[in-house]
Parts: structure tokens; sequence; C-alpha cells
């Protein structure tokens, strides 16, 4: 048994420039790999890395660096034309040759019927074979399209395809039919040319998983056992009763990779002749173990719970670049320059999932998951889908739907409240669901308990604790997100359709006496959101609430007069985009509202994400994935970075992040900061100046006072694109940056150094 060695990877990417993307992917389970010229490629479910053979640096490859998809299912790398094929769940291609990415749609826009998933890809020089469960399709790597497609099952009829190789003279199809063969000199795309093998010779009749030349032998995958064709007789060529899951043939070797149904698993390699040359058990890193290939006499292994792994002869080394374990699916905040992002699942009806993934925290430009696996004591816990950030340390505090609430101290133990805080699910009575959670300015924690006979409490900095009824029919006494506004006034989403609620306990958390209710439900004189089903709520720098509804947006404007006789009514606004104009995302679902430090609002919607200007009447940016690297079009989340600007996407195919030109400004000019600084040559992106008193006045002038570039900063920091008011780009130098605020009482200045060469 080789002892075992990680090897995790940072792998840090820097953080982007303004109007610069990046991934935040889960590149920790490996489903695939490749060998390349120099590199070693490993596909995740969601992407893929490469490390260079020389000196394991590594390079993340996704949307953002200008793939077409999110989401693999097989690579493949033709050694003779040094280009990576990729193939993805939907059936798009990419090819990747050099520093170039090729995009061939043909495939994914073929409206043929049948399952146009790709199991398995098979090259020659400048041609590529993809195992489809239609069929084999030919794609040209030269002209990059798909050259034609051979159905090649009963008849003509569609036939999954396990798997492809050659020999001399012949194509060799591993097909749930069983193992088919066709002359290469044939018209291979009309089934009478090929002939079915098995259920004679010595091969049973049925499915084969897969078939491999070594030495120009053809080697076919049977259930557990592999045959060799031996002139027109098949032979037993290996079988030691353990299931097998791929077989691949590198440098002339067969690897086999094996596990049982109760878990235990191996990597196994055989030579040419069926002889046993290497086992590779260490549970600790093999349990999973997808594909494994042989490369310069060494075994990397794709394991999809131990990442990708490299076996010699005295250890295991193991490549896991720093990510998040998996998609985040629940809430997601950022405090104090810290995101945090809730993975935990619940359906439309409310209906825990059991996801164990946890909670993703991302500090530093590192990621740490909190969950069960890495934590034996909370291993009770799933389906966290609510967090806070404690305000007076770096604890963190995370609602369970179903669990309880648990809370991470900052020396990283653990306590769980259940029924020493939390009540049961009326319904459920094992069941302890956190569904919301917020402190107020007194440090109190308000959290939304679904299901309980009182949904609303609150555990105080003392640790006591208060539960309130709450006096309007809710649907499963159903509360979720709480934001608490500069009222002190509790807005809590009911979910279900139950509206938002509105809530002041008055003087006294203790005195239900002073306790003021408000539902918002739709119609006039019912609050007059768009609909009932709210999605999700925020706070505007203006004390506006901004509630995003199943049908559009409604904004509560006179909080001040929410218990007021007169009442206060959500409007819904008008938004011009283009020619058109019309009530705020009507016909939208939206999930997420996250304001930045300009008061813009930036919204999560199924059909990608809205940048909106702070009065929601015009419509800045709109990213989906035609149009920018985001990730997926159905956007979950939304949180916001209000230091760097950097905003945080959770997708339905995983976390992406985009550089915005605002962050939260300052009551004075504090650790102003130019970014990039000096300007390198050939740089054409956006420069930022940061740490900016809010809305400061910004002054590019040359060391001699001329004016080059005036701006106004958006929240506390100002962009510019490096040229002159007559958009020439500017020369070599040294330059000023000046800033003010509108009284001219914060003023600052700064260098910024431009080198184009």
């Amino acid at each position: 048994m080789l002892a075992p060695c990680i090897f995790c990877l940072s792998a840090q990417q820097p953080v982007p420039p303004v109007g610069y993307w990046r991934d935040h992917l889960p590149y920790k389970s490996a489903i695939d790999v490749e060998a390349g010229t120099g590199k070693i490629y490993c596909a995740t479910p969601y992407s893929l890395f490469s490390i260079a053979t020389s000196d394991q640096s590594i390079e993340r490859l996704s949307r953002t660096s200008g793939l077409s998809e999110t989401g693999i299912s097989v690579i493949h790398y033709n050694k003779t034309d040094e280009k990576l094929l990729i193939a993805y769940t939907n059936s798009n291609l990419d090819i990747i040759y050099r520093n170039d990415v090729i995009n061939i749609p043909d495939l994914k826009r073929d409206n043929l019927p049948g399952d146009k998933s790709i199991y398995n890809v098979y090259s020659l020089p400048g041609t590529y074979y993809l195992s489809t469960g239609l069929g084999i399709v030919v794609v040209d790597g030269q002209r990059y399209e798909v050259k034609e497609s051979w159905m090649i099952g009963v008849s003509g009829a569609q036939v999954k395809v396990n798997g492809l190789t050659t020999d001399n003279g012949f194509f060799y199809a591993a097909t749930e039919e069983g193992l088919k063969k066709g002359s290469k000199s044939n018209n291979l795309a009309d089934y009478h040319n090929w002939q079915l093998l098995s259920g004679a010779n010595g091969l049973a009749d049925g499915s084969c998983q897969n078939v491999v030349t070594v030495l120009d032998k053809v080697i076919v995958q049977k259930s557990d056992s592999l045959f060799i064709l031996n002139g027109s007789a098949w032979q037993l060529f290996f079988h030691d009763g353990w299931p097998i899951i791929s077989t691949t043939s590198t440098e002339n070797k067969i690897s086999l990779c094996q596990r049982k149904p109760g878990g235990e698993a191996k990597v196994t390699v055989l030579n040419s002749d069926g002889i046993i040359e290497k086992t590779f058990v260490q549970p600790s890193f093999i349990s999973s173990p997808r594909k494994a290939i042989i490369e310069q006499g060494n075994t990397w292994i794709a394991d999809q719970t131990g990442g990708l792994l490299l076996a010699n002869a005295a250890s295991f080394e193991q490549f896991q670049p720093d990510s998040p374990e998996g998609i985040a699916t629940g809430e997601m905040v950022v405090d104090d320059n810290v995101l945090f992002a809730a993975a935990g699942t619940v359906d439309a009806s409310w209906t825990p999932q059991g996801n164990t993934l946890g909670v993703y925290i991302f500090k530093g430009e590192d990621w740490t998951t909190i969950n069960g696996r890495h934590h034996s004591q909370i291993d009770s816990l799933n389906d966290y889908i609510s967090v806070a950030a404690g305000p007076t340390d770096e604890s963190v505090w995370i609602g369970s739907f179903g669990g309880g609430l648990l809370h991470m101290k900052t020396d990283q133990s653990f306590e769980i409240f259940k029924q020493n805080l939390l009540a049961p699910a009326v319904n459920d009575p094992l069941s302890y669901r956190v569904s919301g959670l917020a402190f107020d300015a007194e440090h109190n924690l308000w959290i939304s308990n679904y299901g309980a006979t009182h949904p609303l409490l609150v555990r105080k900095d003392d640790g006591t604790n208060v539960r309130f009824s709450i006096p309007f029919q809710v649907p499963e006494n159903g509360l979720n997100q709480i934001v608490i506004d500069d009222n002190n006034y509790k807005w809590i989403v009911a979910a279900k359709g139950g509206g938002l609620i509105c809530f002041d306990h008055g003087a006294s958390v203790e005195s239900t006496g002073d306790d003021r209710w408000k539902r918002y439900g739709s119609g006039i004189g019912n609050g007059n959101l768009p609909v009932d089903d709210v999605r999700s709520v925020a706070i505007d720098k203006n004390g506006f609430i901004w509630v995003g509804t199943a049908n559009g947006i409604g904004v509560i404007q006179c909080t001040q007069d929410v218990f007021a006789a007169q009442g206060c009514e959500a409007v819904l606004p008008i938004v011009q985009h283009g020619n058109f104009s019309g009530y705020l995302f009507s016909g939208e679902e939206v999930n997420s509202i996250a304001v930045d430090g300009a008061d813009r609002k930036w919204v999560a919607t199924k059909n990608g994400a809205w940048l909106l200007s702070a009065t929601g009447e015009k419509v800045i940016y709109q990213f989906t994935e035609e149009n920018s690297p985001l990730l997926s079009n159905d956007v979950r989340k939304i949180a916001i970075d209000g230091r760097s600007g950097e905003v945080y996407f959770a997708t339905s195919k995983g976390i992406c992040s985009f550089r915005s030109t605002a962050t939260e400004g300052g009551s004075k000019n504090e650790n102003v900061v130019v970014f990039p600084n000096p300007v390198p040559p050939g740089y054409s992106g956006t420069i930022g100046i940061k740490g900016l008193v809010n809305n400061a006045i910004v002054k590019i002038t040359e060391m001699n006072g001329r004016l080059v570039y005036q701006t106004r900063a958006a929240g506390g920091q100002a962009v510019w694109d490096g040229k002159d008011y007559k958009g020439r780009k500017i020369s070599t130098g040294v330059y000023l940056v000046l800033v003010s605020n509108d009284e001219r009482t914060e003023k600052t200045a700064a260098r910024i150094v431009f080198i184009n060469k």
C-alpha cells in the first residue's frame, strides 16, 4: 500500500480588475483525466483544470476563461493534433487548440430526438468519434464541424454506444446491443456494413461497456470481465470478481477503475498480456474512481471524491485546487470582506432534500467548507439554507432546515441549538427548521423557525430568547428571509404565497403590548405588491424596501408610515429598456436583490442577472449566458462585497463573480488604492480608484496640473478607461489622482504610473 501524500493546490485566482469575471466552481471532484502535451487535464462535473507536468502549476478553464458551457461529460486529447475536445452534458462541444477555444454547437442545436449525451470519445488524426446515445457522431477536427452520424442499431435505429476503437482494418463499437464491427473501407453510415460480434466465438450476447486496443489487440469490457480477440475467437483476458467502472488503454497498458457496491475501490493496471502490474488501494484517497491513465510511467486517477490523484511507486499526490465543494443553493451574504454561501436545499414545496454539502466560506482568497464530512460533531445537520455573520466577532450562525441552528465559534468549536432554543415543525416533531437569520443593531439574532407554532423568535445578546406569534394566517407558519431596517422594523418573507410581513416590537422585545404587525400582499389596499408570492427582500440606502416576487418587483418607500392610519402601499416602478417600458420585471421570478455602494440594484432571475440604476428606471447591465461569462441564466442569489465591488452570483451551475464599478463609500478618503498601478503596456481594461469618500469628485491631472480626465465615484470607487477627455490613450508618465467631496473638505492625492511601450 502506498504512503499517502496530500498536495493540495491553492491555485488562487487573482482578484479581477474592474469589469472582469472569475469562477468559483467546485474543482475537488474529478470525473475524467487526459494527458496532453506537457499537461494533465482533469475534468470535474462543472469545468476543468490543467497541471503542467514540468512545475505542477495549475490553470483553471471555465466559462470565465472562454469555454462555452458549464457541465462536462467527457474530455479527450488528440496527441497527434495537440487538441483537447470537451464534450458538455448538453451535447455542446469545444476544442482547445493552442490558446483558442473553438465551439462546435452542431450536435447541441440538432433537433434530432433521442439521447444526444456523449459517453466516450475516440480519435484518429484530424477526426473525433463520439460515442453517444444515438450512435456514433463523427466530428471533423480540422474544419470544426460534425461530419456525419452512424446509426448502427438494429435496422438502422438509434443505439447507445459506450466506446469505440480501431485496429488495422476495422472499427469496433461497444453498444447496448453488443460489440459491433465495421470495415474502414465501407460506408459506415450504412448500418448494413456493421456486423454484430456478440453471441458467437466465445463472446456472450448483450451489452458491452467499452472496447479498447493494446498493441493492436482488441479488448472488450463486458460487465466485470475483459475479453481479447485472438484470431476469430474471444478469450477471457481478465476477471477478478470486482465490478469495473471504466477501462482505459494508454502506453500499452490497461487501467481499470473498480468499485464494489459497499464502497471499496481500487485501480488495477494490467500489461498487454493481462498480467497485473500494479494495484492501487488507498481508501482515504480512492473511493469513487472514474478513470485512470498512464503518462510517462505514472498513473493519474480521476476520483469523484478524492480529486485528481498521481500514484507512483512511493506515494499518492492529491491535486485539489482551492474551491468550494459544490454549488450554493441557499442564502449567500458578504460580511467584512468574507463571503458565506449556504449549499442547502429545499424544493418548491419547502421540503428538505438531505443536502449535506454545508456552508462555504471565502476569506482572504481561500475557501473553507463547513459540513459533517469535515466535522463529525455536526454530521446530523443537513440542508443549511440560511447564514449570518456574528456582529462582534468572527463567528458564524448557520440555519439548518431540519437540524436546528449551528453556531461556529471563532475557535472553530460548535454549538447546536434545537429544543434548547427552537420549536419543532408542527407537522414534523423531530425537525427543527431554521430558514432565516438576521442581527439587529443591538446584536440580537432574529430567527425564522419555519413551521413552529411561534415561527419568529429572537435570541438576545445575553443568551435569553423571546418567541412571537403571527397575527396572520401564513401557510405552514413558513417564514424565511429576514432583513432589518433603520427603524428596527423586521421585514420577513412568508413562504408559499404568504406575502411580506413587517414587525415592530416597540420599546421592549419582552413586552408584547406595543407590538405592531403589517402584512403586505397583492392588490391596492392590501400592500399593492405584484403578487403574494414573495421571493426576496432588500433595503436600499434610502431605507426603501425592494420586494422581489414571482411576478416582478414592488418598492415600499414610506416605511415610516407602515403602521400609520393611512398606511404605506408599495409602488410598482416602470422601467424603460430599449424601445419598451413596463412594470419592473413583470413576468419574471425575482430570486434575489442586492444593493451596491452606489445604491444600484442587482437582481437575480431565471433569465439572467440585471443591474438597475438607483431608482430602478434604467437597465445598466443585463448578464446572460449568451452575452457574458455568467455560468447559468438561472441565478439564485446575489451578494456584494462592498469593499472590493465584487458581485457574487450563485447560479444553478455554480458560483461566479464580476468586479463591478461601485464600492461602499466612506465619510473620509482612507486607504486610497489605484489598481492596476503601474498600468502595464497594452492594458486596455478599466482602472479602479477605491477607498474614496462617498460619491467623490476625482480628477486625473498631469504633474503640472493640466486636467486629463474628471469623473465621480460610484459609492466609494471611481473608474477610468485610461483615456483623456478627447478619448485619446494617455502617454507614458506619472499622473496625479486628486480626490475631494462636494464641499472640498475631504481631499487626498495619489499617483498612477502609465507604461506604454
